[in-house]
C-alpha cells in the first residue's frame, strides 16, 4: 500500500507539473484563442440577430424597463463550486486505501465466513465459484489496461505527429477517457485541443477531432468486448448489452460496474443447474 501510494503521488506530481506547464503557455497562444473563439462566436451573433428580428414585436411605443441582474462574482462562484466538488472528491478518494487495506488483511476471514452461508452440501461449489470470480475481476484489471496502453499509444502517436505540446501526458490521458463509454469521446478531444491551440491550424483541429473519436469508436465497439470480454469468459453481444442495460439503470457507475456484475453472475449461473443455459449464453 506504502509502495502504490508512493507511486501514485509521484504519477499525481507528474501530471500536476505538465498540466501547469501547459496552462502556462496558454497566455502566450492568447490571440489565437481569440481567434478561434470568434469564428465561433460571429455565425453564432448573426444567427441570434436574425432570430431576434423576425421574432421581435413591433415597437408600440413604450420602452421596456431595463431589469438588472446581480450575480454573485465568477471567480467566488468558480471558488465556491470548485471547493465543493474537490473536497466531495478528495474526501470519497481518502477512503480507498483503508478500504484496500483491510480487504487485503481481512480477506481470509471474509473469505471462510461467506462460505459458511451456504449449506455444506453446496460449499464446494461455492468455493469454487468465488474463486472463479476472483480471477475474473483480476482479468478484467488486466483487459483493461491493455485497452488503455493501447488507446493512449494511439493517441500519444497521433499528437506527437501533430506537434501538440506534452504529447505524451495528453496522450495517456486521452487514452484512459477513451473508456469512458458514450462521453468518453468528447472528453478525450478536450485535452489535445486546449494544448494545441497555439500550434495547430483548423485542419489540425479537425485531425484531432476525427482522430480521437476513431480511437474511442475502436477502442470501445472492437477493443473492449474482444479484450476485455474474452478475459471475463463473455461474448462481445453480452459486454455490449451489459453496458447499455446497467448504463441505463445506474449511470456512469454502472458503465464501470457493468462487466464485473455479469461476470460475476455468469459464474454464478455456471455453478447452478437451473441456470447452466443462461451461463452458457453469456459465454464466448
Amino acid at each position: 500500500m506504502l509502495i502504490a501510494s508512493a507511486v501514485a503521488g509521484a504519477l499525481a506530481y507528474f501530471l500536476l507539473i505538465q498540466v501547469d506547464s501547459i496552462s502556462g503557455r496558454l497566455p502566450q497562444y492568447s490571440e489565437r484563442i481569440k481567434q478561434s473563439l470568434n469564428w465561433i462566436q460571429e455565425p453564432m451573433s448573426r444567427l441570434e440577430r436574425t432570430t431576434r428580428a423576425m421574432t421581435s414585436s413591433p415597437d408600440d411605443g413604450n420602452e421596456p424597463e431595463p431589469i438588472q441582474v446581480q450575480e454573485t462574482p465568477a471567480p467566488s462562484r468558480l471558488l465556491v463550486f470548485n471547493f465543493g466538488t474537490i473536497g466531495e472528491f478528495m474526501l470519497r478518494l481518502s477512503f480507498l486505501p483503508f478500504l484496500t487495506f483491510f480487504m487485503l488483511t481481512w480477506k481470509d476471514h471474509a473469505f471462510a465466513t461467506t462460505l459458511r452461508l451456504f449449506p455444506e452440501e453446496h460449499r464446494q461449489g461455492a468455493y469454487r465459484a468465488i474463486a472463479k470470480i476472483s480471477r475474473m475481476i483480476r482479468s478484467f484489471l488486466i483487459g483493461n489496461l491493455v485497452v488503455w496502453f493501447i488507446g493512449a499509444a494511439s493517441c500519444t502517436v497521433l499528437f506527437w505527429y501533430l506537434g501538440i505540446p506534452s504529447f505524451y501526458v495528453i496522450g495517456t490521458i486521452c487514452g484512459l477517457l477513451s473508456l469512458i463509454p458514450s462521453v468518453g469521446a468528447i472528453l478525450a478531444v478536450i485535452p489535445p485541443i486546449v494544448s494545441g491551440l497555439g500550434v495547430l491550424h483548423m485542419s489540425g483541429f479537425l485531425i484531432v477531432l476525427f482522430g480521437v473519436i476513431a480511437i474511442h469508436a475502436v477502442t470501445l465497439n472492437l477493443l473492449y468486448p474482444t479484450l476485455v470480454g474474452k478475459r471475463v469468459l463473455l461474448n462481445p453481444l453480452a459486454v455490449v448489452l451489459s453496458l447499455l442495460i446497467w448504463a441505463w439503470l445506474w449511470g456512469a457507475m454502472g458503465l464501470i460496474l457493468a462487466i464485473p456484475i455479469v461476470g460475476a453472475a455468469k459464474i454464478v449461473c455456471d455453478h447452478t443447474d437451473s441456470l447452466k443455459g443462461v451461463g452458457t449464453w453469456l459465454g464466448i
